[in-house]
């Protein structure tokens, strides 16, 4: 047997610049987000007006930022400050599904049921034919207590790494998948556990098939989301992509000031993804949560263009992902 690497940097992982990459999941809708200015009143989506929780109004993203960070984002002191209090909000969080679900673990079943079948057609779709029998890696970003990688992507994958810089929940993570989960075949397995933030994370090149990133992404500036992806595009295997999946603002973006997070709207996400040089291959919306809740979102994103596909072709010589029963 394997066994499990347990990958730390060599400093703490809540020294000053780091953060949870499991993010405070579930947020109430802002009463304020009504005020905001439609996206499509701007030239940019990522300049559209926006909120915070504590109801101040900002005519811009550029002008939130700058008051987060300092003009031009150059306040190295101010945005170490932002991760590090990200850090300390989720080391507050008990390490359950209930905890990192801000209180609605009951929405763990409507979570995976939605993302099972958007998972499970990519597969097909992007490694079918000569791709069928490889040896499936995938990177589970902000992966808290391993819920996902246990309920979904160690079904699909031989091997899921897991990061998520959060001691206690990585703990958790590989109690409940090495210690707890015999039923998992050694065919798939959780194999690496790496306790970094996800701003300072690159990945092993050709490495994954998938990087499936949930929860968490709020928490990167702007900057460091077009960083993140730059450097984690080179972690894919050919045929690989990203999956993100994450809370929708009807309008430009809320943030919140406890977590030290930002929730984004659609046009927001398009306007980076364009930035990251990433195509959106697909997308879902999330069904069956709570309506006090944001809207959630599936990208299946590609470092490169979609090849045209034959809709001809009979659907009996598409090759179907396996599962563990």
């Amino acid at each position: 047997m394997q066994s499990l690497n347990w990958i730390r940097p060599g400093h703490s992982p809540f020294r000053t610049g780091s953060f949870s990459d499991f993010p405070k999941t579930f947020t109430l809708l802002s009463s304020h987000s009504s005020k905001l200015r439609s996206p499509a009143a701007v030239s940019s989506a990522m300049e559209a007006g926006g909120t915070d929780s504590e109801g101040r109004e900002f005519k811009s993203a550029s002008e939130m930022w700058r008051e987060e960070f300092g003009e031009g984002g150059g306040n190295s002191a101010k945005k170490a400050q932002w991760y590090s209090e990200g850090v300390r909000y989720w080391k507050g969080v008990e390490a359950s599904v209930d905890g990192v679900l801000g209180g609605y673990g009951h929405v763990n079943e409507a979570d995976i049921k939605c993302s099972e079948p958007f998972l499970k057609a990519l597969l097909a779709e992007r490694l079918s034919g000569a791709n069928r029998d490889r040896h499936l890696v995938a990177l589970d970003c902000g992966s808290g207590i391993g819920r996902i990688t246990k309920n979904l992507l160690i079904k699909y994958f031989n091997e899921v790494d897991l990061l998520e810089p959060v001691s206690h929940f990585l703990e958790a993570a590989h109690a409940s998948l090495v210690h707890e989960n015999q039923s998992v075949a050694e065919t798939h397995r959780a194999s690496n556990f790496f306790c970094i933030p996800l701003q300072e994370f690159t990945p092993e090149a050709g490495r994954y098939d998938v990087i499936w990133i949930q929860w968490c992404i709020g928490h990167l500036a702007d900057d460091d989301f077009i960083s993140f992806f730059n450097r984690a595009k080179v972690g894919l295997k050919p045929g690989g992509f990203f999956v993100l999946k994450e809370n929708i603002a009807r309008n430009g973006f809320i943030l919140d000031k406890e977590d030290r997070s930002v929730t984004r709207s659609d046009l927001y996400f398009k306007e980076l993804f364009n930035k990251c040089g990433l195509h959106l291959y697909k997308s879902k919306n999330q069904r069956g949560f709570p309506e006090e809740l944001f809207s959630v979102k599936m990208y299946a994103l590609t470092p490169n263009a979609p090849k045209q596909v034959n809709r001809s072709r009979s659907k009996a010589t598409v090759n179907r992902p396996g599962i563990i029963r």
